[in-house]
């Protein structure tokens, strides 16, 4: 072999070393950017797994999220009595699973909390609406009667949902802001029926409606002690129960507004007595119906309400 081809052997193995070096350092610079750019992709694409323990809290992350969630409500029949839930496997692999999950807390729904402890997960978000609520009410976990109460708690899922999906930051600050608009007409319909209607004598089979009662300072005449048993599962005492008899039968209230969820013999007695005098039963619930959502269920109710003092406030 002559010099030159000698020459032209060495400068082709060099030549190969050099481009292969040069394809390298392409391959391990772009791999980087490559893996970033599908990071990215991922991150705009991607679903957060929500779990809320209620369905109405489930609603409002829907709102919230829009297409980037994935909610999954465990409690959802509102023919069902909410304290008498036994959580079950299908939802403790949803938990499991979750980015977020949104309680109440408050000792509302303990179940859920059994259900966090069975699968330790350190990067999911708990958020617990009782540590979170403006103005919530002394001793009453149903926190969500409170409009202004909705009104943190959706400030909080929006966070919890730019944390886990960092890249649709400004569709969650849109929808917020919607979320929020769209609870004026609620308190407006509390101002209407407040300015009419303050002071206007009411039963409660529950503790569930306080929220809204003092808001449009309504006069609950009902002995508290009675309403918390009843919302805590317990029978109240003989004199409470006698008390809140003796208010529908001497027609004391003007309207009986009614937890159709808890339901008891003493409840029911109460109820089936007020039709019979003539006074209206306002039908109030803790699971939102499946038809609507947590505006349209509020101001529903409210309506009703309102619809109800028309007929014996003149």
């Amino acid at each position: 072999m002559n010099n030159k081809k000698i020459l032209g052997f060495i400068l082709g193995i060099i030549f190969i070393a050099v481009l292969g070096y040069i394809i390298k350092v392409n391959i391990h610079s772009n791999t980087p950017q490559q893996s970033t750019n599908a990071n990215n992709q991922a991150k705009s694409s991607s679903v957060v797994k929500v779990v809320a323990a209620e369905n109405f809290y489930g609603d409002v992350v829907k709102q919230l999220g829009g297409e980037h969630v994935s909610v999954t409500s465990i409690l959802s029949d509102p023919n069902a009595d909410p304290h008498e839930y036994e959580s079950s496997v299908p939802d403790a692999v949803a938990v499991s699973q979750a980015d977020i999950v949104l309680e109440n807390g408050l000792e509302y729904d303990t179940w859920m909390d059994k259900l966090l402890s069975a699968s330790p997960n350190s990067s999911r978000q708990v958020l617990i609406a009782g540590q979170i609520a403006a103005h919530p009410l002394p001793d009453n976990p149903h926190i969500w009667y409170g409009i202004d109460n909705m009104a943190s708690i959706a400030n909080a899922i929006t966070s919890a949902l730019k944390k886990a999906d960092p890249a649709d930051l400004s569709t969650f600050n849109n929808n917020l802001q919607t979320f929020n608009n769209s609870l004026s007409p609620l308190l407006q319909k509390i101002d209407e029926i407040k300015s009419k209607y303050q002071n206007t004598p009411v039963g409660l089979t529950e503790t569930i409606y306080l929220y809204q009662t003092q808001a449009m300072s309504l006069n609950v005449l009902t002995p508290y002690n009675f309403e918390k048993a009843l919302a805590e599962g317990n029978d109240p005492s003989v004199a409470d129960v006698k008390t809140t008899n003796q208010q529908v039968q001497n027609k004391q209230i003007k309207v009986l507004i009614y937890n159709n969820q808890t339901v008891t013999p003493i409840t029911t007695n109460l109820q089936n007595m007020a039709k019979q005098l003539g006074i209206p039963v306002v039908q109030v619930s803790e699971t939102m119906p499946q038809d609507k959502t947590y505006q349209s269920w509020m101001l529903g109710q409210l309506n009703d309400l309102e619809q109800s003092l028309q007929q014996v406030v003149k």
